[in-house]
């Protein structure tokens, strides 16, 4: 089965379109990544989307006509992954307007049909509102490739996103999907990049390889004041999805005594510092000791952070790796496990994690746009069941 995952993350850096070849194996999957494009966003696109999204209160014909506009993007995304190879089916996230998990409330934007007709092809979407009907979060849902790509019968593994948010899911050794647990710790990128975005009027987006952090000096102090005046969330146990509306701008506006004191460098460097922080106590007081910690994620290219969170890690006896270890490119992921997703919808199996979410049991997830449905699952039924003969 050739399929094509999308999406945009919390960064708002642009959409990533992955091309996988993917067949069950088992009771999970073989998969071949085949083709990654990262399409960012044009200046203009960019600052409609911040316009867009909270505290800002943006028109409903905005936010339509923004659906539009992202459909044709997602599209050309998909078109480029594509590079004319045919493909069966489509997954799609869409980008994330607004989400408030502990409120069982989500939105994500990026018309699907728009993609449907530009390739002829299904399209599975709106993939978290079904795990918050049922009570849940709707976020974190890659625990379940996660659990389906890591778990490891010798040894505790964590998988660790970078994204805008940082997320993990824990594997306890031997575990099955339905044994992980998974929660947001906490900021990934975001922060960093608002801070580069607010000094410098937006003519930067966010600190390349962490130079600026490199050639800042952590202030310990702030670090320990962000901790503790954030720890309404960061003390929550999981499951507990969290985003823009914690630690987007308005978490520099909230403690802009803190900030006011740190130079460019040193805000990059004390907020690659309080990311880690955030991560590594998450870690201790609910992840398993002496982990195999495999990271994926634009963070995972902030070599600062990076240096960072080795250290922090180590500490807890525990070593860190980037996913290309395991043949899943650092910026694919999420792509990649969105396209799995997409598969579980249409052989009608629950994706979604009730450890990971919150929800009151595993979630059907997903809508489809359907073109030439009948076909399709009729090729993932004899699929599933060469795999299952028996």
């Amino acid at each position: 089965m050739r399929a094509l995952g999308l999406m945009s993350g919390t960064s708002l850096d642009g959409i990533d379109a992955a091309l996988v070849d993917i067949r069950p194996r088992g009771d999970g999957y073989a998969l071949k990544p085949i083709r990654f494009v990262s399409e960012p966003f044009a200046p203009e696109m960019r600052a409609r989307l911040r316009a867009a999204l909270p505290p800002n209160a943006p028109h409903p014909a905005e936010i339509a006509a923004l659906d539009g506009a992202l459909g044709d993007l997602f599209a050309a995304a998909a078109k480029n992954a594509a590079n004319g190879a045919s493909v069966d089916y489509l997954a799609s996230h869409g980008l994330t307007l607004f989400h408030r998990g502990e409120a069982a409330q989500t939105l994500q934007i990026g018309d699907p049909y728009r993609v449907r007709d530009a390739f002829g092809a299904s399209v599975v979407f709106d993939f978290r509102r079904a795990d918050c009907a049922l009570g849940g979060n709707g976020a974190p849902l890659v625990p379940y490739v996660d659990a389906r790509l890591f778990a490891s019968a010798q040894r505790n593994v964590v998988a660790l996103n970078l994204g805008g948010i940082a997320n993990v899911t824990v594997l306890p050794r031997g575990c099955t999907p339905l044994d992980a647990i998974a929660w947001d710790t906490g900021p990934g990128n975001m922060l960093i990049d608002a801070l580069l975005v607010r000094r410098t009027n937006g003519a930067e987006t966010f600190d390349r390889d962490g130079a600026l952090a490199a050639r800042g000096k952590v202030d310990a102090r702030a670090v320990d004041e962000l901790v503790a005046r954030e720890a309404f969330y960061l003390a929550l146990p999981p499951p507990k999805s969290t985003g823009r509306e914690r630690f987007g701008d308005g978490f520099l506006e909230a403690h802009a005594d803190v900030f006011a004191r740190l130079s460019l460098e040193d805000g990059c460097a004390t907020l690659c510092a309080f990311t880690v922080a955030t991560i590594g106590d998450s870690l201790d007081a609910y992840g398993p000791p002496n982990a195999r910690v495999i990271a994926s994620g634009g963070g995972t290219h902030n070599a600062t952070l990076m240096h960072f969170l080795a250290e922090r890690l180590a500490r807890s006896g525990c070593d860190l790796e980037r996913s290309n270890a395991y043949g899943i490119d650092p910026d694919a992921k999420e792509a990649i496990a969105f396209a799995v997703l997409g598969y579980e919808t249409l052989r009608g199996r629950p994706a979604s994690l009730p450890g990971a979410t919150g929800a009151r049991h595993p979630a059907l997830l997903g809508a489809i746009a359907p073109s030439g449905l009948e076909k399709l699952l009729a090729k993932i039924r004899e699929e599933c069941t060469a795999n299952d003969p028996g």
